[in-house]
């Protein structure tokens, strides 16, 4: 019974992730193409405002 569990909760890690990989890869690729068209503007990384 314990190999059962083991098996379908690994099945179900190995499913989410997939599923949040995919999804991952589909923003990415929709940021760079929407990135592609315009001038890249620099970003303030770590400022901190006052």
């Amino acid at each position: 019974m314990a190999l059962l569990g083991f098996l379908f909760l690994t099945a179900l890690v190995i499913a989410m992730g997939t599923q949040s990989t995919a999804r991952y890869e589909r923003e990415q690729r929709a940021a760079s193409r929407s990135a592609a068209g315009r001038p890249a503007a620099p970003e303030a990384v770590g400022a901190a405002r006052a």
